[in-house]
């Protein structure tokens, strides 16, 4: 029955179904480890012969809570839950990708993103070549060698908020039989779906919409399920592992393979994990994501239809407004709304803009986005300020470019805030 729910209702009541006389509300185990009575059983659960928590750096009933809720609310077949977006994107790529390989993105990145792409995965021996989102399927394939192991890119560009073409990355995957995985930390589960439309994993800063509150740092992977790890590109998952005795994750663990590699190997080993603390602030925040994205798609298209029409606006970009260059593909993969970011351009230079942040009350600079509170930002100086002038332009990021994202407070003081800041300059 729980296969049928709406999401709405997977956001309130997935992952956690208490049995009589246990807790309504799914408590915090704030426990390293658990108890067995049989070395038997322990030996098993060491072994990835058994189900069972050993030790909460791997697994933890909180965690595996939230993991449940949002691979169901995801759509996917399991989620490894972490320490942060930045971990569950590094753990996404190293769980398939190793010194020597290679790596096609989408240009349109968030800059911490760009930056673990060009600097650390390169120290690492991992090679990523950037494609400008608007090309071509026959270019994006030109970019592809002989070791290219994963197509990757943002449902919605932070700060560019370019829409990915789902259909055409999904399709030089398929050509490359290779997988593709999305960031949909923008688009949340509420609002996209990238599995529909080809996707093959998921990662999620769960820091922003999913938490929603500015509480908790963290991240997570979810695993569609649906890609063909024994390809003959991919040995990892179908040679023997001998850190668990010769193991095969295909051969063991069938679609599961990725994600149960992911688990038990990088998380053993690298240990970014997700605190149970963290996991139920999430859990908390998640229960109200269906209303919440609701609200914050609405107010950041009421206010940019209002910024569209000020004089001392110079552009607005929003991808639910119909002058996007976005619109239709935001009609096409966004079912609801465009979520609660938008961009826009200020006459007069950045001096101008300095001087609008300064003046706004309400509206808070901070670094971050998908809470509550409304809040801005110049990405130019800070979140892309280590990027060259050039990777910042392939971002989606001009040096008049100022981020919103808009929280869910009463769209009038939003306006109203905008409008006494605007009249500063």
């Amino acid at each position: 029955m729980t296969n049928q729910w709406k999401k709405g209702t997977i956001c309130i009541q997935g992952g956690y179904a208490p049995k009589a006389g246990e807790p309504r509300v799914l408590p915090i185990f704030q426990t390293a480890t658990y108890k067995y009575d049989d070395p038997d059983q322990l030996e098993k659960l060491f072994n990835l012969g058994a189900e069972g928590h050993l030790y909460s750096r791997i697994s933890n009933p909180t965690v595996g809570a939230l993991e449940e809720k949002f691979a169901k609310l995801q759509g996917g077949i399991g989620a490894v839950a972490t320490s942060s977006g930045q971990a569950a994107l590094l753990y996404a790529i190293l769980n398939i990708c190793s010194a020597g390989d290679h790596v096609i993105s989408s240009a349109s990145l968030y800059g911490g993103t760009v930056n673990l792409f060009t600097v650390n995965l390169k120290k690492m021996g991992i090679d990523v070549t950037f494609v400008d989102p608007e090309a071509s399927q026959e270019e994006i394939l030109s970019c592809a060698k002989d070791n290219t192991k994963v197509i990757y890119g943002e449902t919605i560009g932070n700060p560019g908020l370019d829409i990915l073409d789902f259909d055409k990355f999904a399709e030089v995957a398929r050509k490359l039989e290779i997988p593709f995985i999305v960031d949909n930390t923008v688009g949340t589960p509420y609002l996209c779906n990238p599995f529909e439309h080809g996707a093959n994993v998921v990662v999620h800063s769960t820091t922003k919409y999913a938490d929603g509150h500015a509480q908790s740092i963290g991240g997570i992977v979810v695993d569609g399920g649906n890609f063909n790890w024994a390809n003959g590109k991919f040995k990892d998952f179908t040679e023997p592992d001998a850190s668990y005795h010769g193991l095969r994750y295909v051969e063991s663990f069938g679609n599961a393979a990725y994600i149960t590699k992911l688990r038990v190997t990088l998380g053993r080993d690298l240990g970014a994990c997700q605190s149970p603390f963290n996991a139920y602030l999430t859990n908390l925040g998640l229960e109200t994501l269906h209303l919440r994205m609701e609200r914050h798609s609405q107010n950041a298209l009421d206010l940019a239809k209002w910024l569209e029409k000020h004089p001392k606006i110079r552009w607005v970009n929003y991808p639910y407004i119909e002058t996007s260059s976005q619109y239709d593909k935001a009609k096409k993969y966004l079912k609801g709304g465009g979520s609660g970011l938008l961009t826009f351009g200020i006459n007069g230079g950045i001096e101008d803009a300095k001087r609008f942040a300064k003046s706004l009350n309400l509206v808070a600079l901070v670094v971050t986005l998908g809470d509550v509170r409304s809040c801005l930002l110049h990405p130019a100086t800070t979140t892309h300020s280590q990027l060259s002038e050039k990777e910042q332009i392939a971002s989606g990021v001009t040096p008049d470019l100022m981020r919103v994202s808009i929280g869910v407070e009463d769209i009038r003081d939003i306006i109203s805030d905008f409008e006494q800041a605007l009249e500063s300059i």
